[in-house]
């Protein structure tokens, strides 16, 4: 193999276990085993979440050396999330990166998920010719558990110039579609619906928080009391309405992302605009973003749909930029549960 820099990514911050490698900055093999048991609770169940890891983590992490065509001899390096997520969870995907790290006698690198989730624009796939955004530039970074606005100035300089005081936008689409008896994760099944409805049909309260930070538990109440109201006059009406409802709420939800994200961009003049976990892949918001290059001039990057969701790409492209910089971790170093970037 000669000098090639091979990073072996992971990734179990929550109910995905993810693998992936690269070779020399190029993704060679991105593999993730999903969970379904969740989906019967309507939620992740941590302790359910952490036993399928255990059993997921080495079939997924031989499956990606093997698509990838490398050994475990190969790798320059292993990059993992520490953090942030759930504890149980990252405890099997860290606790694996440690033991086949200090087996093999290569250094083990420390990945924050959400950096993950920025810099998953970086990913090269062999001959792509997609460019990364040029520096600095804006992120919204959304998914279930994060809603926040950051200023990329380098792979490792990242600067939240506004984020969420409550729920995630992610989150409050899981909850009402909870409520309306759609399943989890509310996210596609929201997606699927909302193409069909008229976002126009109902409205919901948005929030005036000062600044560039979010609020979405309000709009989650108001979309309940607003069910509750309706539910007494119609028993039938959240199936009469499914398809209004969904594209009602999700055009409220892309409207309070784009509406401090285009504050963002003039208090900061950059035009260079990304998009970044998991809430990246609705389709309304995608359109949206679409929508505002046409009209304000902006550049936008947004990433594949395959990494918008948790993954080990994302891990690895992390691992790499900072193998070039020799930033490893120390080995005691222990997982959290809780970190902004």
């Amino acid at each position: 193999m000669g000098t090639d820099i091979i990073i072996l990514g992971i990734e179990s911050s929550c109910d995905d276990t993810s693998a992936a490698v690269l070779r020399n900055g190029v993704l060679l093999s991105n593999v993730t085993a999903s969970q379904d048991v969740h989906k019967a609770y309507g939620g992740v169940v941590p302790e359910l979440a952490s036993r399928a890891h255990q059993q997921n983590i080495v079939p997924v992490v031989d499956q990606a050396l093997k698509r990838a065509g490398v050994t475990k001899e190969d790798l320059s390096a292993i990059a993992v999330t520490l953090g942030p997520g759930l504890m149980g969870s990252l405890l099997v995907g860290v606790s694996f990166a440690k033991g086949l790290a200090i087996s093999l006698g290569i250094p083990l690198i420390e990945a924050n998920h959400l950096q993950g989730h920025i810099l998953a624009l970086f990913l090269r796939e062999k001959d792509s010719t997609e460019t990364p955004p040029p520096l600095p530039y804006l992120c919204l970074l959304v998914s279930g558990g994060n809603s926040q606005i950051v200023k990329v100035n380098a792979y490792n300089d990242m600067e939240v110039l506004g984020q969420t005081i409550d729920d995630a936008a992610g989150e409050a689409i899981d909850k009402c579609s909870k409520v309306m008896g759609l399943g989890y994760p509310g996210g596609p099944i929201i997606d699927k619906l909302a193409r069909q409805g008229n976002p126009d049909a109902f409205r919901f309260s948005k929030p005036h928080i000062p600044g560039l930070d979010y609020s979405f538990s309000g709009l989650k109440t108001s979309f309940l009391y607003f069910l509750r109201d309706r539910l007494k006059e119609d028993p039938q009406f959240i199936e009469h309405h499914k398809a209004d409802l969904a594209a009602s709420l999700e055009r409220t939800i892309v409207d309070i992302l784009m509406k401090k994200l285009t504050m963002a961009v003039k208090q900061t003049g950059i035009k260079h605009v990304a998009v970044a976990g998991g809430v990246s892949a609705n389709t309304g918001l995608r359109n949206a973003f679409h929508e505002k290059a046409e009209k304000s001039g902006w550049h936008i990057y947004i990433p594949k749909f395959s990494y918008t969701t948790d993954n080990a790409a994302m891990i690895a492209i992390t691992g790499y930029y900072k193998f070039m910089d020799h930033d490893f971790c120390p080995i005691d170093k222990p997982a959290y549960s809780r970190v902004t970037i």
